[in-house]
Formats: structure tokens, C-alpha cells, sequence
């Protein structure tokens, strides 16, 4: 709230498009993505290994964010979310408009499941089911292309074969 004495000073009109601009500014702030930290990762498959650069969400508002909003994510792109302790995750799919595949990985790198295609915007729980201390997203399908099946190893900077 303005004081008194500016508020009377300033006609109506600039006080409208003042009060626009903050609205405005207030509505781009949500959809932005935060800049994360990005690491490059690699999924060993039975048909070859993978790579990808990620972003990474090791916090808890980077976690809860994900990739919600987004509108696309490229065939060698996504997000890997950090957890310590290891403990059962479970994702949805709220605000989020693409299809991905959520990975579940175990603190020893190999992975645990796979949610292939999540539905945009469901906002059903996908569990991981046991224990995990990574969860990785990529574009929905990408998985299958790549061969990935549970079993099969993730390394990270901190986590190499």
C-alpha cells in the first residue's frame, strides 16, 4: 500500500498500469524455471550407453518444481532429483504438459522401475515402489528408445561405473 500522500498525488491511470504490471510480473514469475545446475549422466543399456545433460533439483523447491510448465524436453535432456536419505518417492504429473519417463534409481546406481508415457497434468501418485535415492525424467518414450530397463546402470558425476 502506498501512503497517503503519494496514493493522492497519482491520478488513476498510473495507479492502473502500475497495478497491471505487478500483476503481470507476478503471473511470468510462476511459469519461469528456476536456473539449475546442470550434470552430465549416462544410462548403460543392453544397447549401448545413453548420455544425457540434466538439470538438477537437490533441493526442495527445485523438487517440488520439476518440470512442470515445460513445454518440451530434448531427446538428450531432463531432470535428475537428488534425495538423501533413500526413501519411496512417489511423482505425479501436476502442471506438468509433456509426457516423461520417470526413472527410479537405487542408491547403487542400477535402476529399480520405470513409469513410461506419465500422463500431462494426471495428478495420480506413480510410486517407486522401494527405496531410491534418484529419480530421473526424461521425454516420455525416450526410455524404450534407449533400451532402458529396470536393472540397468546410471552414473553420475558422483556415482561412476
Amino acid at each position: 500500500m502506498y501512503p497517503r500522500s503519494l496514493a493522492a498525488r497519482l491520478s488513476p491511470m498510473p495507479m492502473l498500469a502500475l497495478s497491471a504490471l505487478v500483476i503481470s510480473l507476478a503471473g511470468t514469475a510462476t511459469a519461469d524455471p528456476p536456473v539449475l545446475k546442470t550434470e552430465s549422466i549416462a544410462v548403460h543399456t543392453a544397447k549401448g550407453v545413453a548420455r544425457f545433460t540434466v538439470e538438477v533439483a537437490d533441493t526442495e523447491p527445485t523438487r517440488e518444481r520439476g518440470l512442470m510448465f515445460r513445454k518440451s524436453v530434448g531427446a538428450d535432456q531432463g531432470m535428475i532429483f537428488e534425495f538423501s536419505p533413500p526413501e519411496k518417492q512417489w511423482f505425479w504429473m501436476k502442471n506438468t504438459l509433456i509426457p516423461l519417463d520417470i526413472i527410479y534409481i537405487l542408491p547403487n546406481g542400477r535402476i529399480a522401475s520405470i513409469a513410461r508415457n506419465a500422463v500431462p497434468l494426471d495428478e495420480t501418485p506413480i510410486p517407486s515402489g522401494v527405496e531410491v535415492s534418484e529419480v530421473l525424467e526424461l521425454r516420455g518414450g525416450r526410455a524404450a528408445e534407449i533400451g532402458a530397463e529396470p536393472g540397468d546402470l546410471v552414473t553420475t558425476p558422483s556415482r561412476r561405473e
